[in-house]
């Protein structure tokens, strides 16, 4: 039977247990999966507005928003949790126009604050602190990324990064590439430094949940 509990079955159930989403959201999921968008899917999209929730995050930092999608897991967490601000930031004008109109379609237009710019240099550029920021920018920039965002987040805020698994390349021992490297680098940081609480999740392409003590 073990042979039966493999990664694809595990995610692929991960999904069932997500509850229904609205009509937009759905549409959002459709043409990740029409055009191969890589969007965070269903189950760790639910997942982040889980620990969005459990934090009571009001002030979310996304770098590397693409059209919205997980930003709208964000929006909905901070709305529940009595409002505040998105912060959706993506190098591509388009991508940020098609993210406003689906985020204005479910309702969560005035919580979003769009930025068309390159991320790292975006959120130097903030005061902070934030609740809880998700990273999916480039890989190869990942690890040039965590000191700004340490300084970013609070105490008690939440770090979420996504493809730490980066579809298995990172197992590849051959595979020295930049962007490969730099999810493992970016491990490596952030596991051994002490000012950080960290796990890795094993939903879709792998995410670690760090807690800032």
């Amino acid at each position: 039977m073990a042979d039966l509990l493999t990664y694809p079955a595990v995610q692929e159930f991960l999904t069932t247990l997500v509850p229904p989403r609205a009509a937009e959201m759905q549409e959002m999921e459709k043409y990740a999966e029409k055009t191969n968008f890589p969007i965070i899917g269903p189950a760790a999209g639910y997942y982040c507005y889980q620990v969005a929730r459990m934090i009571g995050a009001k002030s979310v930092l996304e770098m590397g928003s693409g059209y919205g999608y997980s930003t709208a897991w964000f929006a909905k967490a901070v709305k529940e949790n009595g409002g505040g601000v998105v912060h959706h930031i993506v190098w591509d004008a388009k991508l940020s126009e098609m993210a406003a109109g689906h985020l204005s379609r479910l309702g969560y237009g005035d919580l979003i604050r769009y930025h068309v710019a390159e991320a790292i240099e975006t959120l130097r550029g903030m005061p902070g602190p934030f609740d809880l920021i998700f990273n999916d920018i480039n890989k190869e920039a990942y690890p040039t990324s965590l000191p700004l965002i340490k300084e970013k987040l609070r105490s008690g805020g939440v770090l979420i990064i996504d493809n730490i698994l980066w579809s298995g390349r990172i197992f590849d021992k051959k595979d020295s590439s930049p962007v490969t490297e730099g999810v493992r680098e970016f491990t490596r940081l952030i596991t051994q430094d002490l000012d950080w609480i960290v796990s890795l999740i094993l939903v879709r392409d792998g995410m670690i949940v760090a807690y800032k003590k």
